[in-house]
């Protein structure tokens, strides 16, 4: 045999026996087996990296076929647990969808404003995390102040602070009252100073910009075979936007900007969500003042919403519309079929594909949720990056755990 393809195998061995293995996560409590990498270094280069998603174990998919359509609200917005009511809003668009139904004015401008509260709370943390992870400790502070009061918006329209359950097929829990609209027009009051302060701590802070600028660049075709979608997509020039191109609720009635950049790298992302938290208090602006009276569930008639405790107790309608909604042998009855809704989220396009039987469970549900393309994207954008580009690329991708769990 020639002595070349004799010295092949070894020089292969000799090769692999220079890089190490390191096993890198999980950083948080939370993130046990379902955010772990592991990495294949070349000195601090890498040179290869896997993600291992893991479970939590929750089951949230298989939880759908034995919950009704309203409960499992409760288990939707816990798939995002930075900006729950989004997940709420999304569950619900597509009951909506399978079932035909159209909400009343109110109850679209309702829900805008409950989603796009949730899209300024998800990037405040995630934009602050990301500072955090590379040093800039006070604008996470800046950031983590400002989400509280948004916290503290949920706490007063359902009564929960992290996990509100908001949201009802046809409709809302709570109509917003003068406590609720009073506390969302505090927030945007505060909103742009802590805008302001963050944007002084970190557009010209040199050691973050130096380790976000041109680190794990994705390039516009990339992001489109991978399916990316939301500010990872929209860094590198893909416009996508769910709200423009695919309408729903009261979103055609407002006037907003889809911002992008067209650099692709961690910078880019980065500015995207920080100018989407800036159109997000401009459609705030505009839902309060147009926010439309009148109900916020659809009619009683229509046999969908347990009507209010006023009416329960002083109408015959009322009462037997409550008894066949709670018992158990009862409940609304919905087509036999199959839908696809999605809307814009946050981190992109959160959809769920629902099956339905004719009753109010789901015969199967899937969820679609961003983070799981998006963790699929790491191993492109961290191979040749050092060691230390890790936490910038995670971090500028935004993953929530428990939407990795399958």
């Amino acid at each position: 045999m020639p002595a070349s393809l004799l010295d092949e195998p070894e020089l292969e061995t000799e090769a692999k026996q220079a890089t190490w293995t390191l096993n890198f996560g999980p950083q948080h409590p939370a993130t046990h087996t379902t955010l772990r990498l592991i990495l294949e270094l070349d000195g601090e280069r890498i040179v290869k990296a896997t993600p291992d998603i893991g479970y939590l174990h929750s089951g949230f998919e298989k939880l759908g076929e034995h919950l009704n359509f309203n409960q499992y609200v409760t288990v939707a917005d816990r798939k995002n647990y930075i900006s729950p009511p989004m997940n709420e809003v999304a569950w619900h668009h597509t009951v909506e969808k399978l079932m035909g139904i159209e909400l009343t004015p109110r109850c679209q401008y309702i829900r805008v404003i409950i989603g796009e509260l949730s899209r300024i709370s998800d990037h405040l943390l995630c934009t602050g995390a990301a500072a955090l992870d590379l040093g800039a400790f006070t604008a996470f502070l800046y950031a983590f102040n400002l989400r509280e009061q948004i916290y503290d918006i949920y706490e007063e329209m359902s009564g929960y602070r992290f996990h509100p359950g908001y949201t009802r097929v046809g409709g809302v829990l709570y109509d917003f009252n003068d406590r609720v609209l009073g506390r969302i027009r505090t927030f945007m009051d505060n909103f742009q100073a802590v805008y302001s302060d963050m944007s002084k701590l970190l557009f010209r802070n040199r050691i973050f910009l130096d380790r976000m600028r041109g680190v794990g660049v994705l390039s516009k075709a990339d992001a489109i075979a991978y399916s990316c979608t939301g500010p990872v997509a929209r860094g590198s020039g893909v416009t996508f936007d769910i709200r423009k191109d695919a309408p729903y609720l009261a979103y055609p009635e407002l006037d907003f900007e889809v911002p992008y950049c067209t650099e692709g790298d961690c910078w880019a992302r980065f500015m995207v969500r920080m100018e989407e938290m800036q159109q997000s208090h401009h459609i705030l602006e505009q839902a309060l003042a147009k926010l439309p009276g009148g109900p916020v569930n659809l009619p009683i008639a229509d046999k969908l919403n347990l009507p209010d405790k006023l009416t329960t107790y002083n109408s015959m309608e009322g009462l037997i519309q409550h008894f066949e909604l709670v018992m158990p042998n009862r409940g609304f009855e919905t087509p036999v079929d199959e839908v696809y809704a999605a809307i814009e989220s946050p981190n992109g396009e959160l959809g769920y594909y629902l099956i339905a039987d004719g009753s109010e469970f789901g015969w199967r549900v899937r969820t679609r949720p961003p983070s799981f393309i998006h963790f699929s994207v790491f191993p492109h954008l961290i191979k040749g990056y050092m060691l230390a580009d890790v936490v910038a690329i995670l971090g500028s991708l935004s993953i929530i755990a428990a939407e990795l769990d399958r």
